[in-house]
Formats: structure tokens, sequence, C-alpha cells
């Protein structure tokens, strides 16, 4: 109905271009010819194979296949009633200079008549010469309500049950979101095929489903989030604003007035546990955790990159309430000016859409290069919160190692965690990991012995920590923290190795 919505003002506004972009053409036809059919309107479709089709009112023009002839015989139709042309797929022609010439004359003159041309494809970019003249209008996704029609017609279906709780309903409708009707339909079905009926235990396989789906949109990743809390060593500071938080996406919280998270930066030192969080952050609050690779984003052709960042941001809006994992996001700056702007476009429109954005999408960004993020980044307004991620103190150095030690099966009090804190300082979490591998190596060559405390303080011997190797750039960023630019992820330790 928003869509219907805006249409129906668009139109009546004698908007004489409109562009409106979805993979889902044959559900926005649908539309279409509702409203023209409520509006009294006659309805003309055009694509280059079968020419113009008329779909209600007037007898649709002779030929016209070619995309200039189209727009000919549209421009010489009468005007006795009003009527709506669809041109579909007419993005395939915006490198002939005269259909986009043509197009743009027509945009004037059809706002004396009572004719609109609407175009209709995947992308929504437009040439730059048309983009003044035309209307762009969203075309959403299935909404929750949308999704239970789909459901409920599935009834009508033979063959076809429903067993669905009232909680299971709500849950695979959920699961759905993100999907498009005809992806919906389809991954229904294939669960009735599956067991003779949809039911709740088909919950999971609707999540997995769509899981590969959103692998085929680019950067877009449904990640699994089975990192929990106890998996991240350390980050107390951090782990008690989660918690706080935790409840915020309930109707209780909603009632007593608080405004959903809209979401965290983290920042600092690589190899401290900043996608290890984000993975944590979805398990804990058991929501979907979808990830965005900004690197991903980026298309040779003129207006991809931007029309991939739009559709990735809708996507997540639909999914909602989720977890968004913008990972390193300094990428969307790595070409700097050598790209015609492109790189500062699909920055500016991740800025805008985090600033604006009304739906419960929890953004966790994450970031290496400190350097390379303008500061209207990380203003407030953007993110709740801006934790900074240090090289770990001892406390945290000895949780780490026993959370390594555990994860491979191994008992922490089996090994000298104190001695390996201490040895350990001005290592990040990733280094002590690598230590303990390193060590498990050396016992099983060693006739597959158990291997010991000595054998990690080997490999850390061994190792050269980031913050050696890597010392001024290091330090940097610790300065960058003590200029109280971001709150510290942690506690703050008393002993010298951390303050060094």
């Amino acid at each position: 109905m928003k869509f219907i919505s805006e249409f129906d003002i668009n139109i009546r506004a004698k908007a004489a271009l409109i562009l409106v972009s979805t993979p889902e053409e044959s559900r926005l036809m649908n539309e279409i010819e509702a409203y023209a059919a409520n509006t009294e309107r006659d309805l003309i479709g055009w694509d280059i194979c079968a020419g113009f089709v008329s779909l209600r009112g007037k007898t649709a023009p002779a030929g016209g296949r070619d995309p200039l002839s189209a727009l000919d015989q549209i421009e010489k139709a009468p005007d006795d009633r009003a009527a709506l042309y669809v041109l579909h797929d007419f993005d395939a022609f915006w490198e002939n200079p005269t259909v986009k010439r043509k197009l743009r004359v027509l945009s004037r003159t059809l706002r004396q008549t009572r004719k609109s041309i609407v175009l209709t494809g995947v992308t929504d970019e437009l040439p730059v010469e048309l983009a003044a003249d035309a209307v762009r209008i969203c075309y959403e996704l299935p909404d929750a309500f949308e999704i239970n029609a789909e459901i409920d017609r599935l009834k009508l279906q033979p063959g076809s049950a429903l067993r669905l709780s009232e909680t299971g309903r709500e849950r695979i409708v959920r699961a759905a979101l993100g999907l498009t009707a005809a992806q919906a339909r389809h991954v229904f079905a294939k669960a009735i095929a599956a067991s003779g009926a949809l039911s709740d235990s088909d919950i999971a396989s609707v999540s997995e489903e769509k899981k590969k789906i959103l692998r085929e949109v680019e950067a877009l990743e449904y990640s699994d989030a089975n990192e929990t809390i106890r998996d991240v060593g350390g980050l107390d500071v951090l782990k008690e604003w989660l918690n706080s938080r935790e409840k915020a996406f309930g109707a209780d919280a909603s009632a007593y007035g608080l405004p959903t998270p809209k979401g965290i930066a983290l920042l600092g030192i690589p190899g401290t546990g900043k996608s290890l969080t984000a993975k944590m952050i979805g398990h804990h609050w058991q929501l979907p955790l979808i990830r965005l690779d900004v690197g991903a984003l980026f298309g040779s052709l003129v207006g991809e990159s931007e029309s991939r960042v739009r559709r990735a941001l809708k996507i997540a809006e639909r999914i909602a309430p989720c977890v968004l994992w913008i990972d390193e996001l300094e990428k969307a700056l790595a070409h700097g000016g050598s790209d015609s702007g492109t790189s500062a476009r699909v920055f500016g429109s991740i800025l805008t859409w985090m600033q604006e954005k009304k739906s419960d999408v929890f953004v966790v960004a994450t970031a290496n290069d400190i350097a390379a993020l303008p500061p209207e980044l990380l203003r407030r307004g953007r993110f709740d919160e801006i934790f900074f991620l240090d090289l770990p103190t001892r406390s945290e150095r000895r949780e780490i190692f026993a959370v390594h030690l555990e994860k491979r099966r191994r008992l922490p009090e089996s090994f000298d965690l104190d001695r390996l804190a201490g040895a350990s300082a001005g290592f990040v979490g990733s280094e002590l990991e690598q230590a303990v591998i390193d060590a498990m190596y050396a016992g099983f060559n060693d006739g597959q012995r158990e291997f010991t405390t000595d054998d990690i303080l080997a490999a850390l011997r061994r190792q050269v920590p980031l913050s050696v190797s890597r010392r001024e750039a290091i330090q940097r960023l610790r300065n960058w923290l003590k200029e109280g630019r971001a709150q510290s992820a942690s506690v703050p330790a008393p002993d010298e190795d951390e303050a060094a």
C-alpha cells in the first residue's frame, strides 16, 4: 500500500517518467494492473521481445519493438484517455544517446498530457541526463503481512498442509523476511515437498534457504553466529554495555519508551577481537547476523556500486531486527579520489542510512585504520558508543589463554596461566591463539605428547608481536584512545606492562 500510495501521488502530480526498480516484476505488475483498474486508466506494457501489449483498455500500438520507435509511438498516441505505459528493462538502452535524448523530450512534453511512462528493471540507476526529469519510487520486498498472505495461499493448493503453531508461524514469517515473494513461495513449497506440510520444524530449513539466497547478493552474507560471550576473553566494559541493552528490542522496552539501540563502532588494533565480538553479539542477543563486506560493494559499471549499497541496506532493514556487521568500514574509502567519487558516494550512502534509519538494525562497524575514517563517521547519532579495543591487559591475556585452551578441549587449570599472561605483554588475542596452536604442533610432532606451558612460552618467544613489528602504528592507535576519542572496551589495568 505504501508503494501504491506514492505511485498514485506521482501520477496525479503529472509525473511523466517514473522509475521502479525491483527483481519482482510479476508482483509489481499485479499492483500496477490493480491500480489501473481502480483509477480507470489504460495500461500498456512493452518489452523488446513482445513489443506493445495491451493490459487494460485501449488497443496497443502496432510494432515498436525498437526502443526509439516505441517512444515515438507513445508520443503519437492519442490523449483521449489517461494511460500508463510500462517499459520493461529499459536500462539496457542507457548507452544509446538517442534514446536518452528522446526520453528527456518526452519527460517534458508528456506532462501536458494524460500519459505517463513507467520504467521497470532490477537496478535503480538513471543516466545523469535523466536524473532530474524522472521520479524514483522504491518497491520494497514483501513485509510480514505479505509473507503471511503467501502462507495462507498454500492452504488453497492441493496436497499442501499447514501445521504451524501461532508462535511457529510468527517465527517462520520472520525467517522469510528479506526474500522476494517468489523466493518465499519456493522455500515454503520445498518444505512441503520434503515433509508434506509446513510446520514449526521447517523454521530452520527456511532460515538455511535464506542464507543460500543472501549469498547471491553482492557483499551481503548471512553469518553463523555461534560465538558465545564466554568465547570472548576480556573486554568487560563492552560486555557490560551489551548486557544492559540485551532486552532493548522487546515490547517491554518499547512500552517503557526506550529507543532501540542504533549500533556501536569497534575500532583499534588488529587481532584484538573485533570480528569475534561482532559474531558474539548476534548470538548473545539471539538476532540474525548479516555481514556487509564493504570492499565487495564496488562494481565496474557506472552506478553499480551505489545500487549494490542501496539493495544491501534495504534487505538488512527487511530482515530486522538483526545485527548488521559492517566489516572493515575503512575499505569504503580505499580508492580515495581515483574512482571518480564512487568511494565517497558509497561511504556517504552508508553514513546517511546509519543516521536516518528507523528499522531495528543494530550496526556493528569494525575498522583497523582509524586515520582513514572521516570525523563525521564517529560523531554521536550514528553510533550509541564507540569502543576502542586495545592491547589486552594481563588479566585479559590470562582469560584469553583459558578460552583458547578450552576451545581445544584442554583444562586451563593444567597450565600456568599467570606465567603465560606475564610473558605475553604486548601480544594481541590472535597472537595468543597462534601461540597455543604452535605449542600443540610441537607436542604432536614430539610423539603426540601433551603440550605444556613451556611449549606455549617457547611459541611466544618465536613470535614477533604487532606491538613490536608495527610499533609506531600501534602507538598512534593507542594515543588516539588516550586523547579521549573513544571508550576503552576493557577495564583499565594497573600493571605497568599494559600502560606502556
